[in-house]
């Protein structure tokens, strides 16, 4: 029962994300493809990886991810700011652009949580956070992720 409670809310959150993005193609106002997409969404939870942290996590080569990357720049999604610990590095940063897009995305998460909050006590809903907090920190350590 946890599981398919979980896996329904899991599922629910994706197709409303994919609902939107497809409905940007339609409007043709889109202009990233399902792998630049999912491209994205790792850059922006990895919080600023350098192209090399970026092909590690995705199991890509550096060269496959410096050329997706490089799409990314060229599109306006993604800008790479030089380390000013290693001159040599640059890190990934999404680009206002992208996160105009995103918002597709976190604002339903922004309504949800609103509703969770008008569904539920403080109490259940502390609750419900400090779970989530164990398993995201704990249960789920085959991803990391810096804070």
């Amino acid at each position: 029962m946890l599981e398919d409670s979980f896996l329904t809310v899991y599922n629910k959150f994706k197709m409303h994300f994919y609902q939107q993005v497809f409905s940007r193609f339609q409007e043709r106002e889109a202009s990233l493809t399902a792998v630049e997409t999912f491209c994205m969404e790792v850059i922006l939870t990895l919080h600023e990886p350098t192209i090399n942290e970026f092909a590690t996590f995705v199991n890509i080569s550096s060269p496959n991810a410096a050329y997706r990357v490089n799409s990314l720049v060229q599109k306006g999604y993604v800008e790479k700011i030089q380390s000013s610990n290693d001159r040599r590095e640059y890190h990934l940063r999404p680009t206002q652009k992208y996160m105009d897009y995103y918002n597709i995305s976190s604002q339903y998460l922004h309504q949800v949580m609103e509703r969770i909050k008008q569904q539920f006590t403080p109490e259940e809903a502390g609750m419900l956070d400090r779970m989530l907090e164990v398993v995201g920190r704990e249960l789920m350590p085959e991803v990391q992720l810096k804070s």
